[in-house]
């Protein structure tokens, strides 16, 4: 067996309504002048005010932070650290979906170390220390919860990723009612992003590429694609809500050890350039990546195919059974009522060019996909989205 390195996040809390005990779960880790970060839906909606009288009861001062947007860029992120300086805090919350948690991670970092950003980006190059770090997840999707990672946009469409173990949240809080209410488009597109988080990395071609990410991100799409359907459709069921909560924190570790790869790199440019929301960008190329692929890796896609759409079992042959896995991922986007075209999402064809070109910036991604992704390639596959 190769070597591998397994990291994770210390504390796991899965819990409905542990949010509204978030001082009884995480009240001696945070200290006493908690910041918490969210976006201003959320803090409009309410979803953080449990949380925070839990806190303020025990006798935590708690300031809030509440103008992260989505693909959050670094202006935002750095008048979170400001803010967090100004009221010196103690330690951090992150309250949300990925764009919330992702700016927690690194506000942590540098309230911490007050370590130079242009120095962290990259694998393995934060060094810390950071604050103590508590995530609270509010949609199933992107297991920001669980990884290393965070990325934020840089100018006007790049972005740029930090990977370092150093991020990893001292606790991770998984509370289903801070689900309940998502809208069924965005319960949509974070499930299928979810999934492909664990088919990314179940097929990756990094080194670390290990039996624990692949026995997770099996489990992953079991209960992802048992339950996504009814979270869209029946939003109130808690038992479906709390399932896609664990299945996307379950992929959330597989590729955060296992890392992906295309999917997500031609997704990026289509969320930097066109501000598309990360799960639609990544349905959208899904497809046509995963057929892309297919020569390479038509057997791995087929250990996993009956995984997520157990009828597949059915169907005889490696190829066979990835053909019909691709086919029901196609469909499921669909079923779901997600745009299933770039041309869905008013991306004009006379942008494949520059999309392709600027795919390539991601090869810390494209390293890991199971086929080699030249400009070509990438070009090809936007077409056939088109």
């Amino acid at each position: 067996m190769a070597p591998f390195i397994f990291n994770t996040t210390k504390s796991l809390v899965f819990e409905t309504g542990a949010s509204a005990r978030l001082a009884e779960v995480a009240g001696q880790t945070l200290g006493k002048s908690v910041l918490l970060v969210t976006d201003p839906g959320l803090r409009q909606l309410g979803l953080a005010d449990p949380a925070i009288a839990s806190l303020e009861a025990a006798g935590h001062s708690v300031a809030v932070f509440d103008k992260v947007e989505a693909d959050p860029s670094r202006e935002t992120l750095m008048q979170a650290v400001a803010f967090g300086r100004s009221v010196g805090a103690t330690g951090v919350v992150g309250l949300g979906g990925g764009s919330s948690l992702d700016v927690s991670k690194l506000v942590a970092l540098l309230l911490g170390s007050d370590e130079d950003l242009d120095e962290a980006w990259g694998v393995a190059q934060a060094k810390g220390p950071r604050l103590p770090l508590v995530l609270v997840p509010t949609t199933a999707g992107t297991g920001s919860e669980v990884t290393p990672v965070s990325i934020i946009t840089v100018g006007a469409e790049e972005k740029r990723g930090v990977s370092s173990p150093v991020i990893l949240p001292d606790i991770a809080v998984l509370d289903a009612d801070l689900t309940v209410g998502l809208p069924a488009h965005i319960t949509a597109a974070t499930g299928v992003d979810a999934m492909v988080h664990a088919i990314e990395a179940y097929a990756s071609k990094s080194a670390n590429n290990n039996p624990l990410s692949k026995m997770l991100a099996r489990e992953a799409l079991r209960l992802l694609g048992a339950n996504i359907e009814t979270a869209v459709f029946n939003g109130q069921d808690k038992g479906a809500r709390g399932a896609m909560l664990l299945g996307s924190m379950l992929a959330g570790q597989a590729f955060a050890n296992s890392p992906v790869a295309a999917v997500h790199a031609l997704a990026y440019p289509i969320g930097g350039t066109f501000h598309i929301p990360h799960g639609v960008s990544n349905a959208l190329v899904l497809p046509h990546v995963l057929r892309f692929n297919a020569p390479d890796a038509h057997a791995l896609y087929a250990e996993i195919a009956a995984d997520a759409f157990p009828q597949i079992v059915e169907v005889e042959g490696s190829q066979a059974r990835c053909a019909a896995f691709i086919d029901a991922l196609a469909d499921l986007s669909k079923h779901l009522g997600m745009q299933t075209r770039l041309r869905d999402v008013n991306i004009p064809e006379d942008a494949i060019g520059k999309m392709a070109a600027d795919s390539m910036i991601q090869q810390r991604l494209l390293v890991n996909n199971p086929r080699a992704v030249t400009e070509r390639d990438a070009f090809n596959i936007y077409k056939a989205a088109w």
